[in-house]
């Protein structure tokens, strides 16, 4: 029995060194701090450029929906009044017809730009009034958006 008993004392013994070493020793390696900053980095390059893409996709999101608004404000003027308004600001206040008829304004106000780097709507505006069409065009962000 003694030298079971002995047996169990230095085990014991050992096993409170290494349970002493392991509560000084709490926290993350350097190679495990590593290992989650290299993740986190490669996260953000993949999340990065996507996000900036995405911006770039809405605004040229927001300038054809904007064109399409105006090109129907300018269709019902248009069916209003028997001709194509020669300027985007017609379309902001009421229009009295031929036949005495006030409709409009066709649009509460002209939208604005996606951003300061695309042109104003109003200078991609054209009317060919011998063939009663129009078109309307904004360019930015590498992209030229045209309708009709």
């Amino acid at each position: 029995m003694p030298l079971h008993d002995g047996f169990d004392v230095i085990l014991g013994e050992r096993r409170h060194r290494s349970e002493r070493r392991r509560s000084r020793q709490g926290g993350f390696t350097l190679i495990e701090l590593l290992i989650v900053v290299a993740i986190i980095g490669i996260i953000a390059a993949i999340a990065i450029p996507m996000y900036a893409g995405v911006e770039q996709r809405a605004r040229i999101a927001k300038a054809q929906a904007d064109l399409r608004t105006i090109a129907t404000a300018v269709s019902m003027h248009d069916a209003h009044m028997g001709q194509l308004p020669a300027d985007l600001s017609e379309l902001t206040v009421a229009a009295t017809n031929s036949q005495g008829l006030v409709a409009g304004p066709f649009l509460a106000a002209l939208p604005t730009r996606p951003s300061a780097t695309w042109t104003h709507y109003t200078a991609g505006y054209a009317v060919n009034t011998g063939a009663g069409t129009f078109t309307l065009s904004a360019s930015g962000d590498s992209t030229t958006v045209s309708v009709p």
